[in-house]
């Protein structure tokens, strides 16, 4: 988690997050400090951790108690009330937006968002299709989508990333029925002066004849194809380091709520070669 420490803006997070923030000495119960809640809180979207998990692993992780700044030596840790109190709050506001585009800004500041190309993708992250609940229903804001054969029942989270850095510059949270196509402008940014389309599947381009023609074609489905990888990189952060595979709560803003939180957080590992010296190791 060191990594994660230095690369993120903490100070600039907190000041994004401290207007909507209650005063200390301002509530009943002990004051437990803006930094603390916002650490708090980033370490249970990186570990997936629950409410109650974070509080447990505060006990148990020596490594979690330093990243939040916690010594069970002179005081308690904050218990799940208190993170979760303070992640409704961030989304009443819509706060984790707020955070990502603060990180956003930061990394703009050196220059890795050129403004000179968007890559755009979506996602499938699921939700519980069992109905066996107290209301007996799915989520109404959630639908089924089919990717190639299966069916997938859940949401999408489309997004526009740098042709340049492959950093995420837009986010957005749809139900899973709804066509990709139809959010890519709102993913765009700048005035679009040439559109790729998708690179031709390796199937169909081992198909072609060996004309000088399907040499052309192949070169150019070869390019298209190693443009768009950069788009796929921030996916595997969220779903396979953060373990954001299903979605936690009911509700379409519930779930793109801490989506925000998660793609800003992911930039630490897809902006580490511009910020830690050579040979850096993840400290997770």
């Amino acid at each position: 988690m060191a990594e994660l420490d230095a690369i993120t803006p903490w100070e600039a997070l907190e000041r994004a997050i401290a207007p909507f923030y209650p005063a200390e000495g301002s509530t009943g119960r002990p004051h437990k400090g803006l930094t603390r809640r916002l650490r708090m809180y980033v370490a249970q979207q990186c570990f997936s951790f629950s409410d109650e998990g974070t509080e447990e692993a505060i006990y148990d992780s020596q490594a979690i108690r330093h990243f939040i700044g916690v010594d069970l030596g002179r005081e308690t840790a904050p218990d799940a009330t208190t993170l979760l109190q303070f992640r409704h709050r961030l989304e009443r506001h819509q706060l984790t937006e707020a955070i990502f585009n603060t990180i956003h800004a930061h990394l703009a500041e050196p220059g890795l968002f050129l403004r000179e190309g968007t890559l755009v993708d979506a996602t499938l992250i699921a939700a519980p299709p069992s109905t066996k609940n107290k209301e007996g229903k799915r989520d109404p804001d959630m639908h089924s989508s089919k990717k190639r054969n299966p069916w997938h029942f859940g949401m999408k989270a489309p997004i526009g990333v740098d042709a340049h850095s492959g950093l995420v510059h837009t986010l957005i949270g749809t139900a899973g029925h709804v066509s990709d196509i139809r959010q890519a402008e709102a993913l765009l940014h700048g005035e679009t002066l040439v559109v790729w389309h998708v690179a031709m599947r390796p199937g169909k381009r081992r198909a072609l004849d060996q004309s000088p023609e399907a040499e052309q074609q192949e070169g150019r489905e070869q390019t298209k194809a190693s443009l768009r990888a950069n788009v796929e990189h921030p996916f595997p952060v969220v779903k396979n380091l953060f373990h954001h595979r299903k979605v936690r709560y009911k509700g379409l803003a519930k779930h793109t709520s801490p989506l925000f939180s998660l793609f800003g957080l992911a930039h630490w590992r897809l902006a580490r070669r511009w910020f830690l010296p050579a040979g850096g190791k993840v400290a997770f």
